[in-house]
């Protein structure tokens, strides 16, 4: 018997809030589990800086990497037919579906920003690289670690594959909606998964899934719960003064260890970063906790800037934000920068410009094109429809780009004396003559 063909004695299960049961069978997903470079995923917050806005959101990508597995186990072995995929096919969509996140770093988008990592690039390279994960997907055959890499890559021969897991309606969307609206306490990322997994089907020329026409309303309320959790959840202004804080923590670091500054605790862990030279071994060896622990520590250095933004940051002392539009608040944000320069307040640190964007559903209309699969519906007739052309609800919210942005600065620089009197008073009158705009 093959290693792909290996059941556990006993099939495994873990108590998932979301889908009740997440089963394991599969010897080979048993042992990625047990790898570290998957349990490193226990220590990576799935929503960053969330938790600063919505409490419960403490959940990490180990939660969400073992629900997106449930969901293409589901489809696998429930929803499509038996020969739809064989062995080999099945297993690699089981394992992709597994170790998808595999290579995101702490706090991901904020320490993308900064250190230009790649968290999709570090997943593939975990995956064929020196790893835990890399030995155990060999013993599939020598080919099998680049067969699982290249569907996180998108370029595995068989599309439906790719598409089970990064698609406008894949697992791994599907789970950290549902996942993210329960540990945040909302209600706007809930819809009915049940439903969309019965109608799902592969597509006839093996480049996606598409669904039946009687499950058209299920779909419409996923794309809605996903607008809404974009807008209500991932891009809280809140949540978002965390990340920017987050960001500039990094940044100062960097720039301090770049021009020469010694730091009371040398933070070896982070050192490679700041080379922007960093080994599969150093990137594998951060996570959320260590970051902790170099803010907490770095509350206590010399350098003044970077000792207020982790403190912030560590207690939760936001920046204030007001709305902003680049093309006619460009003399509001010169303003401010020579307000905060008269006062002695860096603006590259203190005065942040932050975009946020989300695209709820494209190529809505026929004949787009932006690389992006639409989802299609499998009428009666055995026809495909584009999902936009037959739901006016889809069509509303599809191809148009939601965009945020917010200028930020610590409004309590004025409220404790750090601004002097004068220059404090100019502030809070631009500011308040913005905010009454």
């Amino acid at each position: 018997m093959s290693y792909l063909q290996q059941k556990m004695p006993e099939g495994k299960v873990f108590k998932d809030p979301v889908h009740g049961l997440v089963h394991v069978k599969d010897q080979i997903i048993w042992d990625l589990i047990a790898t570290k470079e998957f349990q490193r995923l226990r220590r990576i917050r799935q929503l960053g800086t969330t938790s600063l806005t919505f409490h419960g959101a403490e959940h990490s990508r180990f939660n969400h990497s073992l629900g997106v597995y449930e969901i293409v186990r589901q489809i696998l072995d429930v929803t499509f037919a038996e020969d739809t995929f064989d062995e080999i096919e099945r297993a690699t969509a089981l394992c992709a579906a597994l170790l998808h996140d595999l290579g995101h770093g702490p706090f991901s988008h904020a320490f993308e920003k900064v250190f230009h990592t790649d968290h999709e690039e570090f997943t593939q390279n975990i995956i064929t690289g020196k790893s835990e994960v890399r030995d155990v997907l060999m013993r599939a055959g020598k080919d099998f670690p680049f067969l699982v890499a290249s569907v996180i890559n998108k370029t595995h021969a068989n599309q439906t594959l790719v598409k089970l897991i990064s698609s406008q309606l894949d697992a791994d969307r599907m789970d950290y909606l549902l996942r993210d609206a329960y540990y945040t306490g909302v209600s706007y990322g809930k819809f009915d998964l049940e439903r969309i997994l019965r109608v799902l089907r592969p597509s006839p020329d093996s480049n996606g899934v598409i669904i039946k026409e009687s499950g058209m309303h299920a779909v419409e309320d996923y794309l809605m719960s996903r607008y809404q959790m974009y807008q209500q959840v991932y891009f809280h202004p809140v949540s978002r003064s965390g990340e920017v804080l987050l960001w500039k923590i990094l940044d100062r670091a960097k720039s301090l260890y770049q021009e020469g500054y010694e730091f009371a605790v040398t933070p070896n862990e982070v050192l490679p970063f700041f080379c922007e030279n960093v080994t599969l071994d150093e990137y594998l060896a951060l996570d959320d906790s260590i970051l902790m622990f170099y803010f907490s520590i770095w509350q206590k250095e010399d350098d003044e800037i970077l000792r207020d933004l982790c403190n912030r940051f560590l207690t939760r002392r936001l920046l204030h934000y007001v709305d902003y539009e680049p093309s006619q608040d460009q003399a509001f944000y010169n303003q401010m920068k020579g307000l905060f320069e008269k006062a002695d307040v860096d603006p590259s640190y203190y005065l942040v410009i932050d975009y946020s964007s989300d695209l709820p559903y494209d190529l809505y209309k026929p004949g787009a094109s932006t690389g992006k699969s639409p989802i299609q519906l499998l009428m009666r007739n055995g026809e495909l429809h584009e999902l936009s052309t037959e739901s006016p609800v889809v069509e509303s919210i599809g191809g148009k780009i939601r965009t945020d942005v917010k200028l930020y600065f610590p409004l309590d620089f004025v409220e404790n004396g750090r601004i002097p009197l004068e220059v404090a008073k100019e502030m809070v009158s631009l500011i308040h003559k913005k905010e009454m705009q």
